[in-house]
């Protein structure tokens, strides 16, 4: 079973996640929602409203729940939320609820009021200063989110955490190149050897990086062996050109890395990590430098369609992003 805090956070910011409106935010302003990392606590900050919370915060007794309405920055299927109430003690809400829709394009306020919406998580008790964690059992593709809270109170950061759902006829219909990692368009990174550092799923983030946090980083290697990741490409195909960069990692880059890729759709990460696992080369081994930008073409090896890629690096350390350009298999399409 998969946890799912390990899926991608739909709603990220970094993804283009966005509170497009709320009832009230009187204390605090609904974008602290969706704010990356967590809530932080500043004792004696207030502002000319009350106390200074990271998060969003509406006033008291004024209605008979408040709401925010969030376009998800990456359609998908949500299987948990986390509302996370860090912080708000004697001033969180007592229960919420969260609905979902499904409305392609770039709808206007008035065209969501009037939407399709499903109840995906029923009313549900909330503990203060604490992340309450939310399984959800809906198949629905959904683009919005509509969080409501009763009756009144903050909510520190929401995540929502599912599977990448893109708009894939939009790359068939072109037939041209895609990044078959991008987390954007449904790449996943499965498992790693270890993230000590950085999370693996930084790696296939959208955009640079931003500083050395933001990128994939391993603890430092006592021993024989070497780093990995597997990411589980967003569909079958086959990758023709790289992109990997080591910005930030000045003292802690890679020595060296290779690439590798497998044809195994539906596969389990024991399958792909077990000694017979059929692997095949995709870029040899090759000398990495620190904060550096590489671009990799001619280098790369044919290696066929594949499901599945897998970055080795030698012995340990940090790589900010990784790119997979390919074009999708007949079958994708």
């Amino acid at each position: 079973m998969i946890d799912f805090e390990d899926l991608a956070d739909l709603a990220s910011e970094r993804l283009g996640g966005a509170v497009l409106a709320a009832n009230d935010e009187f204390f605090a302003p609904k974008e602290g929602l969706l704010k990356p990392g967590p809530a932080e606590w500043r004792q004696d900050e207030y502002t000319e409203r009350g106390k200074w919370m990271d998060g969003w915060e509406t006033r008291r007794h004024s209605r008979d729940h408040d709401w925010a309405l969030i376009r998800l920055g990456v359609p998908g299927i949500v299987r948990g939320v986390v509302v996370d109430t860090s912080f708000f003690r004697g001033n969180y809400p007592e229960h919420c609820s969260i609905e979902a829709a499904n409305v392609p394009g770039t709808p206007s306020l008035e065209q969501l009021e009037t939407a399709s919406w499903e109840e995906i998580l029923p009313k549900s008790a909330l503990e203060g200063d604490s992340r309450n964690r939310f399984p959800v059992y809906s198949e629905q593709r959904i683009t919005h989110l509509r969080l409501h809270i009763y009756p009144d109170g903050g909510v520190a950061r929401l995540r929502v955490h599912g599977e990448v759902v893109p708009a894939w006829t939009r790359f068939a219909r072109g037939g041209g190149e895609v990044d078959l990692a991008a987390l954007e368009n449904g790449g996943w990174a499965m498992a790693c050897s270890n993230m000590f550092y950085g999370d693996r799923q930084n790696l296939i983030l959208p955009g640079r990086s931003l500083f050395m946090g933001d990128g994939w980083e391993t603890r430092r290697r006592r021993g024989p062996g070497y780093d990995w990741s597997i990411i589980r490409l967003a569909a079958a195909g086959a990758i023709h050109r790289v992109e990997l960069d080591t910005d930030y990692f000045k003292g802690n880059a890679p020595d060296r890395c290779t690439l590798e890729v497998a044809n195994l759709p539906g596969a389990t990460v024991r399958q792909l990590t077990a000694a017979d696992a059929p692997w095949k080369p995709l870029l040899p081994e090759t000398r990495l430098h620190p904060h550096t930008r590489y671009r990799f073409e001619d280098e790369v090896l044919p290696a066929g369609e594949a499901t599945h890629a897998r970055i080795n690096i030698f012995p340990d350390g940090g790589v900010a992003r990784l790119r997979l350009f390919g074009t999708l298999a007949e079958s994708a399409r």
